[in-house]
C-alpha cells in the first residue's frame, strides 16, 4: 500500500470508528467526569484511543504487523485504567510488559542494556503523553507533529507507521477540537506513548545513521520533559510522584490568562519547532548537530517551564 493510500484509509477509519467508540464509552460508562483535576465542566466519553488504534492499524498491517502487539497491550492497559482505576504498581508492571513487547517486536536485535533502555523509554513516553493529555487537542496535536517528523526521518515500516499515526490522529482531532466531544483516555495516551517508542526504535535500527536516531530524540522531548518537570515539582513539594496535579506548564499558562486552545497551540507550536530541528539535523547527517539540537531543546523546554512556574510547588509560585 502506498503512503498516500495509507494516509487516506487511516484518516477515514479513524473518522468512522471514533464516533462509534464514543457511543460505546457512553453505554459502558467509560466517561471522564468533572473534578478537581479536570478541565471540563461536563462528562466527556473516553475511548478516543480506540479510533486512533483502528486507523493506526492500517499502516502497521501494511508494514510490520507484529508491532500491533505492544500497541494493543498499551490500549488495553489504558482502557482498564480508565474503567477501574488501576493502582500504581500494577499499572507500572503493565507498562514494563508493553516495553518488553516493543523490544521483542521491533527488528533491532538489541543486546541487554540497550533493550532495557528501550523498555525504560517506553515507560517514560507512556507516562509523558499521559501527562500532556490535559487539554483539548494537546496530546493528539503534539503526537501528530512528532509522527510527521518520524515520517520524514524513518523508512520502510517505520515511515508507514508514522504516516498512519499522523492520519489517524487527524481523524481523532476532528472530534477532540474544543469543545472536545471525546478524549483519548488513558487507553489513547498509553497507545500514543507506545507508538512513539516504536517509532523511536525504528530510527535506532542498526542500518540507520546514528545522527538520525540522535536527532529523533528531539521529537519526543516534550512528553519526556513533562515527566521530568512533574518529578522535580512533586519532589520539591514533597508530594507523591504518582499523585496528579494541575501545575503542568500548560496549566500555568491557563492560570496566567491564556485560553486553553492557545495553551495547546503553544505546545503544538513548540513540537513543530522541535520537528523542524530534528529533520534539519538528520539531513545534515552530523552527529554533532543532532546532539546540539537535543541539548538546546532540553535547555529551552526547561527554561520555559521554569519561567511559568511549572518546576515549583504551589507555595513557591507567585500569584
Amino acid at each position: 500500500m502506498t503512503l498516500p493510500a495509507i494516509a487516506v484509509v487511516s484518516l477515514a477509519v479513524a473518522l468512522v470508528v471514533t464516533p462509534a467508540a464514543m457511543v460505546v464509552a457512553r453505554r459502558s460508562d467509560i466517561m471522564d467526569r468533572p473534578g478537581a483535576l479536570k478541565s471540563q465542566v461536563t462528562p466527556v466519553p473516553y475511548l478516543g484511543g480506540v479510533g486512533v488504534f483502528a486507523g493506526l492499524a492500517v499502516g502497521v498491517l501494511a508494514g510490520r504487523p507484529s508491532i500491533l502487539v505492544p500497541m494493543a497491550l498499551a490500549l488495553a492497559l489504558g482502557v482498564a485504567d480508565d474503567r477501574v482505576g488501576l493502582p500504581p504498581l500494577p499499572r507500572v508492571v503493565g507498562e514494563v510488559v508493553v516495553g518488553v513487547a516493543v523490544v521483542l517486536t521491533c527488528p533491532l536485535h538489541l543486546p541487554g542494556a540497550a533493550g532495557i533502555a528501550l523498555v525504560a523509554v517506553t515507560v517514560l513516553l507512556i507516562n509523558g503523553v499521559n501527562l500532556i493529555d490535559g487539554l483539548d487537542l494537546l496530546a493528539g496535536g503534539v503526537t501528530a507533529l512528532a509522527a510527521l517528523g518520524f515520517a520524514v526521518l524513518a523508512h520502510g515500516w517505520g515511515r508507514q507507521t508514522a504516516v498512519a499515526l499522523a492520519a489517524a490522529l487527524g481523524g481523532f482531532l476532528w472530534f477532540n477540537r474544543p469543545p472536545a466531544r471525546v478524549y483519548l483516555g488513558d487507553g489513547g495516551s498509553y497507545l500514543l506513548g507506545t507508538a512513539l517508542a516504536v517509532l523511536l526504535a525504528s530510527v535506532w535500527a542498526p542500518h540507520v545513521p546514528v545522527a538520525t536516531g540522535t536527532a529523533a530524540l528531539a521529537l519526543v522531548a516534550l512528553p519526556a520533559a513533562e515527566v521530568a518537570f512533574a518529578v522535580v515539582r512533586r519532589m520539591r513539594g514533597r508530594q507523591s510522584l504518582v499523585t496528579g496535579d494541575r501545575r503542568h506548564p500548560y496549566d500555568r499558562l491557563v492560570s496566567r490568562g491564556w485560553g486553553r486552545p492557545a495553551a495547546s497551540g503553544a505546545y503544538i507550536g513548540a513540537e513543530a519547532v522541535l520537528a523542524v530541528g530534528a529533520v534539519i539535523a538528520a539531513h545534515r547527517s552530523s552527529l554533532a548537530v543532532a546532539v546540539v539540537v537535543d541539548v538546546v531543546a532540553a535547555a529551552a523546554l526547561t527554561v520555559l517551564a521554569g519561567a511559568v512556574g511549572a518546576l515549583a510547588p504551589d507555595s513557591e509560585v507567585p500569584s
